[in-house]
């Protein structure tokens, strides 16, 4: 079929393995309860994927609702580019998205790098001076470029749950912090956002 740019598997396998390498070295689970986030982070992974470069599942089923074949060419399998308009649109949409999960993982690695050389010790400087969870943050960043990037009916239904399973470890984890530095972490938790910065705070920080 002409313009048909499906069925590369071997792109599906590199970016799937990209994706997963980078991000579960930086977020690594331990204890049952992170292996199934983790678990759920690669399913849609592999379901972005899969239909990114190997079967356009979406484009298939939305076809025959919307009343004609939606076409196959890879380059429009952007629909929200394509919802809005396409042409320029289509371009900012792509390039937005990239930006977005390039955000992610630039704030799972600070995340992680804070924490490593800390060796233990309660951590509430760098970009932790501004949320608890940098790293969950890009966690969600990442995966909400990758629904701007490219939508499916799939990775959408995915999304609130995989957010609402990473709040929870989120929460769990906080509770161990509290039990490991008591009043510390309490003090560091009443001052510091949980997820998005306090807009004024980060302005008075940046004037000091």
């Amino acid at each position: 079929m002409e313009g048909y740019d499906y069925g590369n598997w071997m792109a599906v396998v590199i970016s799937i393995a990209f994706f997963l390498f980078f991000t579960l070295s930086f977020l690594v689970p331990r204890k049952r309860r992170e292996w199934h986030s983790a678990g759920m982070y690669t399913a849609f992974i592999i379901a972005l994927f899969t239909e990114m470069f190997g079967f356009p599942l979406t484009i298939y089923l939305l076809s025959p609702l919307v009343g004609s074949s939606l076409s196959f060419e890879h380059s429009l399998g952007h629909l929200l580019g394509l919802a809005l308009g396409g042409g320029v649109w289509l371009m900012i949409v792509c390039q937005l998205g990239s930006l977005l999960m390039l955000g992610g993982f630039i704030l799972i690695y600070s995340g992680w790098r804070r924490v490593y050389r800390a060796k233990g010790e309660l951590v509430t400087d760098g970009i932790y001076k501004y949320v608890r969870h940098p790293q969950y943050l890009g966690l969600m960043i990442l995966t909400i470029g990758a629904l701007v990037q490219w939508p499916t009916i799939i990775t959408a239904a995915m999304w609130p749950i995989l957010m609402l399973m990473y709040y929870r470890l989120a929460r769990r984890e906080e509770k161990e912090m509290e039990s490991r530095f008591g009043d510390q972490y309490m003090t560091y938790r009443q001052r510091v956002p949980m997820f998005w910065p306090r807009l004024a705070s980060a302005s008075r920080t940046a004037k000091v």
